[in-house]
């Protein structure tokens, strides 16, 4: 199967396994894959460890200030996409609760999202791409031939986010992070930069009651009807 050289958008809440789907369609269509999520989180993990996060506050003036200096770029290792900050891997640092409680409030300036935007738009040259966030379909890559927009029940989404933390050893309880999540939702939903919201050509992909395999099956369908595309060596179903 020949796929054109296309961007592939994908947005939601978070939770609903963007980056699962999208490092999985990357790996079986032979994409590009980009986590946006993983930049503000990266950013956000830079705030914290530099004194521009104390209290739960971002510094912004601070922030902007040093902001250009940071070196956040992706390395492929193994067959996966890790995150970097100069030549320090920060793959497993910017996943846990302390930083996911911040990324929110840190994406949502500005200034930030400028910046993170202009390297997806340099990582993205020349090539198939697909990247997950929160406004890739809306504002980062508007003009994106295929959009998705992924949601779940809060409950499952939470369900699947303490099984996360409990098999890297990190402790919550499933009350606090539905709380996390659902707080998440309503700042990324309503901040007034770029707020997360369904393109108006988007695809909605609601997983709650799906598995991963059944997700690849309705991308395959979507594709195959976009853009005729009849068959798909290689891939095993």
């Amino acid at each position: 199967m020949t796929i054109p050289d296309i961007t592939i958008a994908v947005d939601g809440f978070s939770s609903t396994g963007k980056s699962t789907f999208a490092k999985m369609v990357a790996k079986e269509f032979g994409f590009l894959y980009l986590d946006s999520g993983a930049m503000y989180r990266g950013v956000t993990l830079f705030a914290m460890e530099n004194g521009m996060a104390e209290g739960g506050k971002i510094d912004e003036p601070a922030l902007k200030e040093a902001l250009p200096g940071l070196d956040l770029h992706f390395q492929r290792e193994d067959d996966k996409t890790l995150l970097y900050s100069g030549s320090r891997c920060i793959e497993s640092l910017i996943r846990t609760m302390e930083v996911s409680s911040l990324v929110s409030p840190v994406s949502a300036i500005a200034f930030v999202r400028a910046w993170v935007d202009d390297r997806l738009h340099a990582f993205s040259k020349g090539g198939r791409v697909i990247m997950d966030g929160r406004d890739i379909g809306t504002t980062v890559f508007p003009n994106a031939e295929v959009k998705i927009f992924m949601t779940a029940a809060p409950e499952v989404r939470a369900q699947r986010r303490y099984d996360e933390l409990v098999a890297k050893g990190q402790p919550s309880s499933l009350e606090e992070v539905l709380k996390n999540l659902q707080e998440r939702d309503y700042i990324d939903s309503h901040r007034e930069t770029s707020p997360l919201r369904q393109a108006e050509d988007a695809f909605v992909l609601d997983n709650t009651h799906m598995t991963l395999h059944e997700e690849l099956v309705w991308m395959l369908g979507l594709l195959q009807g976009k853009f005729g595309l009849l068959e798909t060596p290689g891939i095993t179903w």
